[in-house]
């Protein structure tokens, strides 16, 4: 793994008055290269075919696969064959006779902005090797960027972890778009470019700007967040699949459901914003205030009260990057035409497949067959990926579980224990107790204090619990005590949603990792 401050920028630093014109000038006029040819940057490039003279887009396909390889059969059949010529003409190698396909020491060499677009399988390795050839090419200026979807796992530390936070320096692209949407001459799409430096987040985003007239970028400078919110947000399309699926009958659920998706999401992502090391450097040691490219404020932050005073504990700054909040939103929409992402569809399938075995899976294994039976790659279901590291994601970056408890849900329904999976089939296939878990799981855990203690009352610890919280001196009790209620007869009532909470609250508290 890189170090985590290697160099990553159009510039040499500091900023230098006799070079700044001229290195602006260059990269303006560059190209964008897309590594690692999958469907996003296939798509891409058709749709900048589709509508631009001048191309400004390099492919280099990995070594031992096809430029149209992600495409399906009849996708290549209704495929204009004069566009797919242009695309050609992006990937193969000007001046040489063999006419190769572009390498990635191609595109360094070539372009201002290099986009990995390798998944989580092979990012880590790419980066390393891009990082090397910038060196060893002497194209230190050529800005590295990715848009990998998934979490990524180091087996030597067993740590999970998003990839920008490693390296705080590397670029993130990410725009929200439907399987074979950008094929559309008709569309628009919008999309981030972030990186921790102003300056470079504004230029590449006008380099990927000018790649077609159908697709508008932003430049935000929260590369972490957008990270974490594109892996969090893949693992919630799942979750929204199958909710527009098993439960395409019941209307009032679905807004409970897609809202409390989309605010975990982001929560989640203001929690990790708060664990970066350079946090403070993307608000006090920029060219100029992020308010320029588009932030509304310099700076959001949600405080609760601790110890008698307010604790900032999350970072919400990054919501104001409109592209990026519409991506979790698009993510779980079923769309009015056309198919919606992969990982949805994966979500389809666990509904289809729940419907007709009456059971959660047994394990990712056996969801995995289902969707590859159902004619989804396993190299393309990154939410999958991302959801097999999720243990690891919320104790890294101490993301609270009633702030993750939809993903938790899901997570426990492909890979949580046999005993529970009965229970946890009830509460994701009945209306009624999906609805409670929703509501309940999100609460806090005083809360939870507050609504037992109520709900039990008649007992001398619940009425004393409420009493003094009441009092002057009741807040450091209420903070530092649990009630515990362990009447049997209550017990064997506990609605199954509220087993379903305890067993996963219990289980990844003392997940062994």
């Amino acid at each position: 793994m890189l170090e985590k401050n290697s160099s990553n920028s159009f510039f040499n630093e500091p900023y230098s008055n006799e070079t700044i014109a001229t290195r602006i000038k260059e990269v303006l006029e560059g190209k964008v290269g897309f590594y690692s040819v999958g469907l996003y940057p296939a798509s891409l490039a058709y749709n900048c075919a589709m509508q631009e003279k001048g191309l400004n887009i390099l492919l280099a396909p990995r070594e031992g696969r096809e430029l149209f390889g992600a495409f399906s059969d009849g996708d290549l059949f209704e495929m204009d064959c004069d566009i797919k010529s242009k695309i050609e003409s992006m990937a193969i190698l000007k001046n040489d006779k063999s006419r190769r396909y572009n390498r990635l020491e191609d595109l360094i060499i070539k372009c201002e902005l290099v986009v990995l677009s390798s998944n989580s399988k092979h990012i880590i390795n790419d980066v390393n090797l891009a990082f090397k050839l910038k060196k060893d090419l002497n194209r230190e200026k050529v800005l590295i960027a990715c848009l990998v979807g998934s979490f990524c796992h180091d087996k030597n530390l067993n740590e999970s972890f998003v990839l920008c936070e490693k390296l705080n320096n590397l670029a993130f692209f990410s725009g929200f778009h439907r399987h074979g949407a950008l094929r559309n001459p008709l569309d628009s799409f919008t999309a981030n470019f972030c990186h921790p430096d102003a300056m470079n987040a504004i230029l590449g985003a006008k380099l990927l700007n000018k790649i077609s007239p159908n697709i508008q970028v932003s430049a935000g400078v929260h590369n972490v967040e957008g990270q974490y919110i594109k892996a969090a947000k893949n693992i919630s399309s799942i979750f929204a699949g199958f909710g527009h699926t098993f439960h395409k009958g019941n209307p009032g659920l679905l807004p409970t459901l897609l809202t409390l998706l989309l605010d975990q999401c982001l929560d989640q992502a203001a929690y990790v914003s708060m664990s970066r090391t350079d946090r403070e450097d993307l608000y006090e040691k920029q060219p100029f205030p992020i308010t320029e490219l588009g932030y509304g404020v310099q700076r959001i932050e949600a405080s609760l009260w601790k110890n008698g005073d307010f604790v900032q504990v999350r970072d919400h700054t990054f919501s104001q990057l409109t592209a990026m909040v519409a991506d979790v939103r698009g993510s779980m929409m079923l769309p009015v035409s056309g198919s919606p992402t992969r990982n949805f569809q994966a979500g389809e399938v666990l509904a289809e497949k729940m419907i007709e075995l009456k059971r959660c899976p047994h394990g990712v294994e056996e969801f995995i067959q289902w969707c590859e039976k159902a004619g989804l790659k396993r190299g393309a279901l990154e939410g999958i990926n991302s959801l097999t590291y999720w243990p690891h994601i919320i104790k890294k970056y101490l993301i609270p579980l009633n702030n993750s408890s939809m993903i938790n849900l899901l997570y426990m329904s492909i890979m949580g224990p046999k005993e529970i999976k009965d229970d946890i089939y009830n509460v994701l296939t009945n209306s009624r107790e999906l609805t409670n878990y929703c509501q309940e799981s999100a609460n806090s855990v005083h809360s939870k204090k507050i609504s037992n203690s109520l709900n039990n009352f008649h007992l001398k610890n619940a009425s004393d619990f409420i009493i003094k919280s009441l009092t002057d001196e009741g807040q450091l009790y209420f903070e530092s005590n649990e009630i515990y209620f362990n009447s049997p007869l209550e017990s064997e009532d506990n609605p199954v949603y509220n087993k379903v909470i305890d067993y996963i609250e219990n289980y990844l508290a003392d997940f062994n990792f």
